[in-house]
């Protein structure tokens, strides 16, 4: 298994703290060299080959190496650099939600962002709950889609970068949303992925119906896109790298080689294989044993 350790830090003082913490453990002195990753940004990490460890063993080092703000995976050393990236969109590749944003534009973005909320911890059906918010932008001219984008929505920090890195290692990278494909589409092409999906909001040529087009795309969708795609590449799921970070993303993240939760709703943290919490995206890559080096920035 290989650990590695990602934080807004130099590499020396992870590679310090990791070896005190693992030394606290009891294994210090059989440890092999820790390698350093390099820094992107703000963000440094490190990697080291561990024996095979009793679960509590592991809950103990995670929990530990997390307390230092630390974002720490445990994997496997075979096949760590993923080829097919399938990555939600709202609030994991970019930093909002789109339908809270838009929402905004019609004076109703505390109502609609509180039913956000509550689907993306799991407390509400997912499609019960999309619809309900789209039916209250009703009448919503579409101006404001496009107003919304332009003044709203950004990318996060490593997004481009750990499309692009993976693309240009033969990847396959598909952007799948609950949201919409007029933002999908954007956010697509502004990061680079090479296919996207979402919902489609229904219009009158002039203003939003507050309807949405079925069938809704949702957690089984979400699923399903990534045994499609691998199919379509010849590649099996333990091939995947998904990232999420809501309950309707928790199917594919469970099922790809390595899920990765983005700052995500608890529900989704304690079931993915690993985290993101206090970095950015560029640990994506260092998660898959990527070098600093090696990234295709812009």
């Amino acid at each position: 298994m290989i650990l590695i350790a990602a934080a807004n830090a130099p590499e020396d003082n992870i590679a310090s703290r990791l070896g005190m913490i693992l030394g606290d453990l009891g294994i210090a002195q059989t440890l092999p060299q820790i390698t350093r990753l390099g820094q992107v940004g703000d963000v440094s990490a490190v990697e080291i080959p561990l024996a095979p460890m009793d679960a509590d063993f592991q809950h103990a080092a995670l929990v530990a190496l997390e307390a230092e703000e630390m974002d720490v995976a445990l994997v496997p050393a075979g096949n760590r650099r993923k080829r097919l990236l399938i990555s939600d969109m709202d609030s994991t590749i970019i930093g909002q939600e789109c339908l809270d944003e838009l929402a905004d534009f019609a004076g109703l973005k505390a109502e609609v962002s509180a039913i956000t909320e509550r689907a993306m911890r799991g407390e509400l059906d997912f499609e019960g709950a999309l619809t309900t918010r789209v039916a209250m932008l009703k009448g919503l001219d579409l101006k404001a889609l496009q107003d919304a984008y332009d003044a709203r929505i950004s990318l996060n920090t490593g997004a481009k970068t750990l499309v692009e890195t993976m693309k240009a290692q033969g990847a396959m990278t598909v952007l799948v949303s609950g949201g919409f494909t007029f933002f999908t589409g954007r956010v697509a092409d502004d990061a680079g992925f090479a296919a996207h999906r979402g919902n489609t909001l229904i219009d009158d040529g002039a203003v939003l119906t507050g309807e949405v087009g079925m069938p809704i795309l949702g957690r089984e969708a979400k699923l399903s896109a990534l045994d499609e795609f691998s199919a379509e590449a010849g590649l099996s799921r333990a091939d995947s790298l998904a990232l999420g970070d809501g309950a309707n993303d928790l199917a594919m993240i469970q099922a790809a080689g390595l899920g990765i939760a983005y700052k995500a709703k608890l529900i989704v943290a304690a079931e993915a294989h690993a985290a993101i919490n206090h970095t950015d995206l560029h640990t994506a890559l260092f998660f898959q044993g990527y070098h600093a080096d090696e990234f295709v920035t812009e």
